[in-house]
């Protein structure tokens, strides 16, 4: 039960939690994100009640694949997500391409349309994934080893149950 003082001292300290895994985050996020938007969209918020609390991150749907990656038809990853009969739309890596300073090239040598080009980055990931980053996960698990043994125990947590409670897409 959290009285008074107790809760000011949880609040902090779960506060300063979601703060570094935040921080941690955006950090092995870099060059990962062309746009920057996914790492903007990183946040946490906080609720302290007198038996409880609630913490969730919140980040972009697709910051979700990218930490735990996706299989592909051709190559298998440990991971809930995977292509199967249905292709990532090409026009998803069109505005990352242009950031990126991609531009392909045919057998000849000839510069590929930017429509070929992003059928071929759309074929390639729908066959080959996305390789997990675990930018989030590798953040949340170093900051979970970091908080005072009584808020852990206090609250029956595990690193697992804490964040599959707390990882909420936007």
């Amino acid at each position: 039960m959290l009285e008074g003082q107790n809760k000011i001292e949880v609040k902090r300290i779960l506060s300063r939690f979601g703060r570094e895994v935040v921080l941690n985050a955006r950090t092995n996020f870099l060059g990962k994100n062309a746009s920057g938007k996914g790492s903007r969209s990183l946040n946490f918020d906080l609720d302290v009640f007198k038996n409880s609390f609630s913490l969730s991150f919140e980040m972009e749907d697709y910051m979700n694949y990218q930490d735990k990656g996706v299989s592909g038809t051709e190559t298998k990853y440990n991971t809930p997500f995977a292509y199967t009969n249905k292709r990532p739309p090409a026009s998803a890596f069109d505005k990352w391409a242009i950031r990126r300073g991609l531009a392909g090239r045919d057998e000849a040598g000839r510069f590929l349309s930017r429509k070929s080009l992003t059928f071929a980055l759309a074929s390639h990931v729908f066959k080959h994934g996305i390789k997990p980053s675990l930018f989030f996960t590798k953040a949340f698990e170093k900051e979970f080893r970091n908080l005072p043994d009584e808020i852990i125990e206090a609250y029956g947590l595990d690193v697992e149950r804490l964040m599959e409670i707390t990882l909420k897409a936007d």
